[in-house]
C-alpha cells in the first residue's frame, strides 16, 4: 500500500524508532487522507503519538488521553499488576496522582471493587472521568488527599501512586515530546524526584485501611531512599522489578 510506505518513510525520516507500528496506527485512526497528512505532520513535529491518535496502549486497553494530559508508560503496567494481585471482592482502590486514570481503569474493569482517582491537573481530571466514570469510579480534583470525601479515611486497603519523579534538575535531559507536550507538574519531583512522594507517604496513615497497602513507582537510583521512607512511616517496603520495561515499584504493606 503506497500510502503506508509513504508514512512509514516519512516517520522514518524524522526519528520516529518506531515507524511501522506508528504509521499503522495513524493510519487506522485517520478519518481520510487529509487527517492522515495532518496527523504525519504532527507526529513529525514532536507531538506524542498518543496524543495524535487520542489514546495509549495500557494493560491491552485503550485509554483515551487528550492533548497536555500525561501518557501513560508501560513501566507502570507493573504497578498496576502488583496492584491486582492485591484486590479482594469489595476492596477500596484508590489511583493518587492519577493522570489519564489508566490504573484506576484496568483495576475497575475487573470489577466487585470500589475505585477513586484524584489527580491536580483539570485536563487530566476530565480525561481521567471519562475513562473511570463510565465503569463506575470516581475522580476528584485536588491536590493529593484534599479533594477527598471524609468517607474514605480508614478505609483505602490498595493506594495505587505514581507520583511525578523525574529529578527538577532532569527534566531539560527528557525527550522533547515529554518536556514540551505533558505539563510539568506531572514530571517535576523536586530536587532528588521523592518530594511529592513523601507528601503522599505523611498522609497515608490517615487513609489506609488496617493492613491495606501504598504502591509506588519509582526508580532504580531512587528505590533504596524509597524504601527507607516507607519503612520510617510504618509501612513494610519491598521492591518489585521488571527489567524489559525499566520498571521499579515500592510496596508497603501497613502494619
Amino acid at each position: 500500500m503506497p500510502v503506508r510506505a509513504d508514512v512509514i518513510t516519512t516517520l522514518r525520516a524524522a526519528g520516529c524508532v518506531f515507524a511501522e507500528d506508528e504509521a499503522e496506527l495513524l493510519i487506522s485512526a485517520a478519518a481520510g487522507p487529509a487527517e492522515l497528512e495532518q496527523m504525519v505532520a504532527r507526529r513529525v513535529a514532536g507531538l506524542p503519538l498518543e496524543h495524535i491518535v487520542g489514546f495509549a496502549e495500557f494493560c491491552g486497553r485503550r485509554i483515551a488521553v487528550d492533548p497536555g494530559v500525561f501518557v501513560p508508560r508501560r513501566r507502570t503496567e507493573l504497578l498496576v499488576e502488583e496492584a491486582a494481585r492485591l484486590l479482594r471482592p469489595g476492596s477500596v482502590v484508590l489511583d493518587m496522582c492519577c493522570g489519564s486514570g489508566a490504573a484506576a481503569t484496568v483495576l475497575a474493569v475487573q470489577g466487585g471493587i470500589e475505585v477513586h482517582a484524584t489527580d491536580i491537573e483539570p485536563a487530566a481530571v476530565a480525561c481521567a472521568r471519562r475513562n473511570v466514570e463510565p465503569l463506575g469510579g470516581h475522580v476528584y480534583e485536588g491536590d493529593l488527599y484534599e479533594p477527598l470525601p471524609d468517607s474514605l479515611r480508614g478505609r483505602v486497603d490498595v493506594l495505587v501512586v505514581n507520583v511525578p519523579y523525574v529529578p527538577t534538575d532532569a527534566i531539560a535531559l527528557m525527550p522533547p515530546e515529554a518536556r514540551l507536550h505533558e505539563p510539568v507538574v506531572a514530571l517535576d519531583g523536586g530536587p532528588d524526584g521523592l518530594d511529592i512522594a513523601r507528601r503522599v507517604l505523611a498522609g497515608a496513615g490517615d487513609w489506609l485501611a488496617p493492613h491495606g497497602h501504598l504502591l509506588l513507582e519509582t526508580s532504580d537510583e531512587q528505590a533504596d531512599t524509597a524504601c527507607a521512607l516507607f519503612a520510617a512511616t510504618g509501612l513494610s517496603p519491598r521492591l518489585s522489578h521488571c527489567d524489559e520495561r525499566g520498571a521499579v515499584v515500592v510496596v508497603g504493606r501497613r502494619a
